[in-house]
């Protein structure tokens, strides 16, 4: 049967939230598909305001590779603001889609993606007001089933109560995997109802369906078993990983905002993966090996992706754009091919041992040459031998010297406060580093403008990686070192007032901490904030330290555990941590050896260009690293720099 569209409800309604036009749709790409005519019918969440969810990556790949299928519906959703949501109980309208403003309940699935755990929130608020019931045991064959993906699913267990299925690794390849069996399974009836559905996607390789595990507890409040309840459920579930990068050139047409977004470019993901080791950096754990894009499958890419959108800056995505082995050629091409027409590129994600000067003045030639932006993480040689980000502070001098001396005015350095092993002097030295940079930067320059923004973060061990077993700092000790850096940094005013300084308390750090290495009882600490008001919790406006510790003191001290139980505690060898059944295709001893070795202070190469260190990820994956030289070139295109804009013409 046909689903109705919500929006003659919500339209009365737009005129009175703040920025309405992020609930109409319509953005230039969208897609709109008979329902009648589709089989299996996808509602896609990002569990965050639309500005931050549109852009996002994974989410539009799916909503593409979904899309090109006959048989399948897919559309968007994003979380509605506070000022919405209130409208929209008073008024009886349901959580909608955007392309069609379908209700999110009629969906077959939910899919929901997060980046960040601190969206927990957030799709409770969309299964509410979609009239899913909360709870996955209290859901039957009529509501969707939900999907959670993205990095935080490599553990799910503190969302186990709420979602129905984890998929883990890349999600192109699983996406139509899970659409078959749904689709069978409502050809055939629905026979056995929901559990029959269920079992089937555990069946599934990189599907872990959380309600069919048990958990039990020890006497020292750790886990101490998870069994699955069925013999078609498997006792580990192993990530996904999509091999041929060009057999999936996605997003072929990206999606416009019409309204102001926290990214406004075309984006390319020129490879995915990383090898570097750095031992905090769980994106770059969990998305191992390396796999690139050719030289030829890039540029095809980024053609298609302009010509379709109109954007006039391309971003070459990945987790350290500069290390594809191909950046050279990759960089000067489409610097070629786009020059004089003000589409210009960027690299969003630049190390220092792999940056040159020739790289920076082709990403700028056709564009805005801005700051230079790079991450040493840690102030010390020492914690970065800690953390194996081998960036010493005399390349870091030298690279940023020849940048001053070329004509940048600013340069922008991330860090990381709470590191294991950290000390106050570790941080301190961070000021050190910034005033030898603005010195330097006068020097080569002959300038007294020249700026550098620190910029800092708290630091979250997640699962995973090598400091999964690491006690979190609280929030105290970061707080007070990041008060000891800013006077530091002001102590000589002639170099400070060139430096700016943004950082996150730690408080949000430390809630980070508990949804990312919590496990199951976490759920019930999630609900309380929520039912208390929680929403966006990764906006510091709407963040409540007080509350998220008054939630998790009333729900986890009976329970016999606490918040520091989950965070500030260091972990043990044979303890069972909550994601121990999830294969990301990482050696548990190997991790643990990792640790070891950062407690040591010992550091470990690239595996790319040195023999295999046997972290377990090819053999468990069936896959390998794969690099260039392809061999292959840029396909020679005539480039139109058109009338009122830079849209280009296709053929």
């Amino acid at each position: 049967m046909s689903v109705q569209s919500v929006f003659p409800a919500l339209e009365p309604l737009l005129p009175r939230v703040s920025k309405p036009v992020q609930y109409v749709g319509g953005e230039l790409n969208a897609q709109l598909k008979d329902w009648e005519s589709t089989a299996v019918r996808w509602a896609l969440l990002y569990p965050d305001a639309y500005e931050v969810g549109l852009p996002n990556q994974g989410l539009m790949i799916l909503y593409e590779v979904l899309n090109e299928r006959d048989d399948v519906l897919a559309e968007r959703c994003y979380a509605v603001w506070p000022d919405l949501e209130a409208l929209m109980r008073e008024n009886g309208v349901p959580a909608f889609t955007v392309d069609a403003h379908r209700p999110v309940g009629a969906f077959d699935l939910l899919g929901v993606s997060f980046s960040t755990e601190l969206g927990y929130t957030n799709l409770l608020t969309t299964l509410d007001l979609a009239g899913i019931p909360l709870h996955a045991t209290d859901r039957d064959e009529s509501h969707p089933v939900v999907v959670a993906g993205g990095h935080a699913a490599f553990n799910p267990e503190p969302i186990a109560d709420f979602v129905d299925v984890a998929t883990l690794g890349d999600g192109e390849e699983v996406v139509g995997e899970i659409t078959d069996v749904v689709k069978e399974w409502k050809a055939e009836g629905r026979p056995g109802g929901r559990r029959e559905l269920l079992l089937r996607l555990a069946g599934t390789d990189g599907c872990y369906v959380p309600s069919l595990y048990d958990v039990t507890y020890g006497e020292d409040r750790a886990i101490e078993s998870v069994t699955p309840q069925h013999e078609r459920v498997p006792r580990t579930v192993q990530k996904r990983t999509t091999s041929d990068l060009d057999a999936w050139p996605y997003p072929k047409k990206p999606l416009v905002p019409l309204a102001e977004t926290v990214h406004e470019r075309a984006s390319v993901e020129i490879f995915r993966g990383c090898t570097r080791g750095c031992r905090f950096c769980q994106a770059g754990m969990i998305t191992r090996p390396v796999r690139e894009r050719s030289l030829a499958g890039i540029g095809e890419m980024v053609d298609t992706a302009v010509r379709a959108s109109g954007f006039d800056e391309v971003g070459l995505l990945s987790l350290s754009s500069a290390d594809h082995s191909e950046i050279a050629e990759i960089t000067k091409g489409l610097a070629d091919r786009y020059e004089g027409t003000n589409t210009s590129l960027s690299l969003p994600s630049t190390r220092v041992d792999a940056f040159n000067i020739d790289l920076a003045n082709e990403i700028s030639r056709n564009g805005r040459r801005s700051g230079l932006t790079f991450a040493p993480e840690g102030g010390s040689e020492r914690i970065r031998r800690v953390i194996n980000k081998m960036v010493s502070e005399e390349d870091l001098i030298r690279t940023v010297s020849e940048a001053f001396a070329q004509g940048w005015r600013q340069v922008k350095l991330y860090f990381m406060c709470g590191l294991p092993t950290e000390e106050d002097s570790d941080v301190l030295e961070i000021a050190g580093m910034a005033h030898r940079v603005i010195k330097a930067g006068r020097e080569a320059s002959g300038r007294n403008d020249v700026r550098c923004t620190i910029s800092i973060g708290g630091f979250v061990p997640k699962p995973h990686t090598p400091f999964q077993w690491a006690a979190q700092a609280h929030p105290d000790v970061v707080d007070e070192r990041l008060r000891k850096l800013r006077t530091a940094i002001n102590s000589d005013r002639r170099l400070g007032r060139n430096i700016g300084m943004r950082y996150h308390d730690g408080q949000p750090s430390l809630i980070e901490g508990l949804l990312a290495r919590g496990d199951r009882r976490v759920g019930r600490v999630i609900e309380r904030v929520w039912r208390e008001g929680g929403r966006f919790d990764g906006w510091s406006e709407h963040f409540s330290y007080e509350r998220w510790t008054g939630a998790a003191a009333a729900e986890l001290e009976p329970l016999g555990v606490s918040l520091d139980w989950f965070t500030t505690r260091d972990r043990d060898r044979e303890e069972v941590l909550p994601w121990d059944h999830l294969d990301s295709g990482l050696e548990r001893d190997w991790l643990w050896d990792d640790w070891q070795d950062a407690l040591d202070g010992r550091e470990q190469d690239d595996c790319r260009w040195t023999p295999c260190f046997d972290c377990g990820v090819c053999p468990s994956t069936g896959t390998d690293i794969e690099v260039g030289p392809s061999g292959t070139t840029l396909i020679p295109l005539t480039v139109v720099n058109p009338v009122g804009g830079n849209r280009f013409p296709s053929g």
